[in-house]
């Protein structure tokens, strides 16, 4: 099985080393799709051994993690690929357990969720917000889950291929739960533990993305634009 972690990064020099060693511990490539960073971002990155490809734009995450797929699945030919992030958050060692059920044949796309497993120094406006989420992509796409936006994730070959993510930026997230249900992919929730700290807090997601996500999500779904 050849298992490719994407990882999306933008301006994350002091992080995204870091993060590309530890993906690799447990997967055979890490491809780090550098969203036109002003930085150091694509040299760290591919001195620590990860594959780098770069947007000449400034696009967004989801177009960073579909290009990331199509050239895991094209070059790489990859049969697992994981969603890791390159601000330190996510832990690598979280991905054996992630990949589990792809590998038993009990789903085709498995979701990180840190309220069933660890999300340490979350706000309590972060956590609102993200419970919040959950009540939204339950009335929305109707798939009833325990963390809608953990961004870590792992995809089968099937469901890389069936889930085309076409929102640029974070409203991804919520298009692959619609796309879940579209294509009827099986799909599970796994534990995984979530680091905060004040520099990915100030550099993440606000309260405010979030209700952006939410309008571009109506907007898609109601008024088909």
């Amino acid at each position: 099985m050849t298992i490719v972690a994407v990882i999306p990064a933008y301006n994350e020099q002091s992080r995204v080393a870091e993060a590309v060693r530890d993906a690799l511990l447990y997967v055979n490539y890490a491809v780090v799709v550098d969203d036109c960073s002003s930085d150091q971002t694509s040299k760290n990155a591919l001195d620590a051994g990860a594959i780098v490809l770069r947007h000449m734009l400034n696009r967004g995450q989801g177009a960073s993690l579909q290009t990331g797929t199509d050239y895991a699945l094209e070059n790489l030919k990859a049969d697992i690929i994981v969603h890791f992030d390159a601000d330190g958050q996510m832990q690598g060692s979280d991905i054996q357990e992630l990949i589990k059920p792809i590998l038993d044949n009990r789903a085709d796309i498995v979701l990180g969720s840190r309220f069933l497993g660890d999300s340490i120094k979350m706000p309590l406006s972060r956590k609102l917000v993200l419970k919040l989420g959950m009540l939204f992509t339950l009335c929305i796409s109707g798939i009833k889950l325990t963390d809608t936006h953990c961004g870590f994730r792992a995809l089968s070959k099937k469901s890389a291929k069936d889930i085309v993510i076409t929102r640029d930026r974070m409203a991804h997230a919520s298009e692959i739960l619609d796309l879940i249900k579209v294509y009827g992919l099986r799909f599970v929730e796994c534990p995984v533990t979530i680091k905060y700290s004040p520099e990915v807090l100030a550099k993440g997601q606000s309260s405010w993305g979030a209700l952006v996500i939410v309008k571009d999500m109506l907007k898609s779904k109601f008024l088909d634009v």
